[in-house]
């Protein structure tokens, strides 16, 4: 899950300067999708994959400045239905197994031996499903604002976080349609997923209203869109989202936990907000227990945002903190 709150820090910027790819691209897949990508920073570098958060959210030229362009080859990609990947918003044939079958197409894609996996939220969940299945194309991974994709992560963000800012979680609960004996999530995702597009939108600016509050920590306004292809672009972002919550993240707390304890002797590093809403802090400690040898931080005063300041500098560290580890004992190859 990711959200883009700004209350613990008003002005978040990223660490490093602005930068433009020297490579984008199309990377079509099965199931009749196309995989936008770009490279930026050192193309000598240690290569680093970044998987963005949501489910749905796709990536956005501030991550490109989250890690150091001099010394990492940084790829990052929009997951299918995501962002400028095509059919943007398309559910079918997407689920997480096609998300890691098209990272290990875009690795093999790109040339790249083994890389540094990072991820945070959805996208830290999806790293790990990743290198537990790819154990010998990563490096390592630096994971993000834990997300287990389980039901006690949904109870919590649509209904439990709900005593924190009542008046906010009730007008998104009067908001939505359906049978009130129904759960808050379930007649949300009917409402996204369904044909009215008035009702999907009415329900996304909700849902963004309510993420936003609980990110930044402090009310937020009810998003508006500015025009129609804003409009668009958030109804299918949060298609795929409401496409992966209903089905568990197609992995589930149980299942992601068993994934990581396969991990091993995996250098992984989790870092989480220590005043993190949107996803609580025992995620992190739950994966760090599953992880053997993994290095937890609890980041204070940061939230789930990771540009705020207190979490950049902590993947700077953990992606300093990678860099003599790995290129002292498995020095990065590209395929020729």
């Amino acid at each position: 899950m990711q959200a883009t709150g700004t209350s613990l820090d008003p002005a978040p910027s990223p660490p490093y300067p602005a930068i433009e790819p020297w490579q984008r691209g199309w990377l079509p897949v099965d199931g009749g999708h196309s995989l936008y990508f770009e490279q930026c920073g050192n193309p000598h570098g240690l290569p680093l994959v970044v998987l963005h958060g949501g489910p749905g959210s796709g990536c956005s030229p501030r991550m490109r400045q989250l890690f150091d362009a001099a010394r990492f080859r940084i790829v990052l990609f929009d997951q299918r239905g995501c962002g400028r990947s095509t059919p943007r918003g398309e559910c079918a044939h997407n689920t997480t197994a096609d998300l890691v079958a098209d990272i290990e197409r875009l690795r093999r894609h790109l040339g790249v031996e083994r890389w540094l996996v990072t991820g945070g939220s959805w996208g830290a969940a999806l790293a790990v499903a990743y290198a537990a299945a790819h154990r010998d194309a990563c490096l390592g991974a630096i994971l993000r604002g834990i997300f287990l994709t389980g039901p006690a992560d949904l109870e919590w963000f649509f209904a439990g976080a709900g005593g924190l800012f009542p008046e906010f979680w009730q007008a998104l609960d009067q908001s939505i349609p359906g049978d009130r004996g129904r759960a808050l999530p379930d007649r949300l995702f009917d409402a996204v997923l369904g044909d009215d597009a008035m009702v999907a939108t009415e329900a996304v600016r909700r849902w963004m209203q309510w993420e936003a509050t609980l990110d930044g920590g402090a009310p937020a306004p009810l998003p508006e869109f500015p025009d129609a292809d804003t409009q668009a672009a958030l109804l299918a972002k949060y298609r795929v989202q409401a496409h992966y919550l209903r089905h568990g993240c197609f992995l589930g707390e149980t299942r992601l936990l068993e994934l990581a304890a396969t991990l091993g002797s995996m250098s992984v590093t989790i870092l989480h907000g220590e005043k993190d809403l949107v996803c609580r802090v025992e995620n992190a400690r739950r994966l760090h227990r599953a992880v053997a040898g993994s290095l937890l931080r609890i980041v204070p005063d940061a939230g789930h945002n990771p540009f705020v300041a207190s979490m950049q500098q902590a993947l700077i560290e953990a992606a300093a903190h990678f860099m003599p580890t790995i290129q002292a004992h498995a020095p990065h190859k590209t395929i020729a």
